[in-house]
């Protein structure tokens, strides 16, 4: 009789190799439909040449997406997953902020995979509303994803100008639309040069803006007992720091920064 382990593990297996298969071929048919798009037009191509292209039948196609214009955007519902697990894992010293930051990267790393065809991918939405439109709801799924997050981390305590419950839902909302914001600003300025530079150090540095600006007002929960990332203590001109050795340093900076926008 087979071990229940081994059972476990030959399922694992086929689970993943029926993932892997089944976005090998949606990006075939992404593939496809770009190409289609570029050389024939939006409005003349069909479902029919799009699924011919990429060698599968017609049902095939819309097994995997529900519309041509679905059919450019194949990785959006896994990398929303891979964003929701960098959520669910983050560590609990970690700012709320910085975690959603840490998740949209994942839409990044996306594009950053092939340049190439995010660059023509970008090119198309620009041209086709309807591909536009179709972009726009995708990241409306980001947003809501990151909002509902950011609004269980609300802690009225670190917020310094003090918020009733109404703002909570205001100001969680805000706060991921910046992060997103800040993420698409990056990636259209990224494929508009021809997906030339480092982008990941240009996010970053965007979302140090972000964090400066929307960072206040929400806090990690963290285990009983334990203390903050870093504490600040003001004695007459001077400022004592204390620090936890695994403290990420954007965290320790904004603690010194409001320490020091008090004044």
């Amino acid at each position: 009789m087979p071990e229940p382990e081994k059972n476990s593990r030959t399922t694992g297996q086929r689970a993943s190799g029926a993932a892997t298969q089944r976005l090998r071929v949606r990006r075939e048919l992404a593939a496809a439909a770009t190409e289609l798009f570029a050389t024939k037009g939006y409005e003349a191509t069909t479902v029919d040449e799009i699924a011919a292209a990429a060698g599968v039948a017609r049902r095939t196609f819309f097994r995997h997406f529900r519309s041509k214009e679905e059919a450019i955007f194949p990785d959006h519902d896994d990398t929303l997953v891979r964003a929701q697990a960098v959520l669910e894992a983050a560590p609990a010293h970690e700012h709320p902020l910085d975690t959603v930051c840490r998740g949209i990267k994942e839409v990044m790393k996306m594009y950053a995979a092939s340049p190439k065809g995010s660059v023509e991918r970008y090119k198309l939405t620009r041209e086709v509303p309807a591909l536009r439109e179709r972009e726009i709801a995708s990241v409306a799924r980001y947003e809501r994803l990151f909002t509902r997050y950011l609004l269980g981390h609300f802690d009225e305590e670190a917020h310094r100008d003090g918020v009733s419950g109404y703002d909570e839902p205001l100001l969680a909302e805000v706060a991921a639309s910046a992060v997103v914001t800040a993420h698409n600003h990056v990636l259209r300025r990224w494929l508009r040069s021809g997906a030339e530079g480092d982008v990941m150090t240009q996010l970053d540095h965007a979302f140090a803006i972000v964090r400066r600006t929307f960072g206040t007002g929400f806090g990690a929960h963290r285990p009983a007992g334990e203390q903050p990332a870093a504490s600040v203590t003001r004695r007459d001109e001077v400022l004592v720091t204390v620090a936890r050795t695994d403290a990420p340093l954007g965290e320790i900076m904004s603690t010194i920064e409001r320490a020091l926008s008090r004044d």
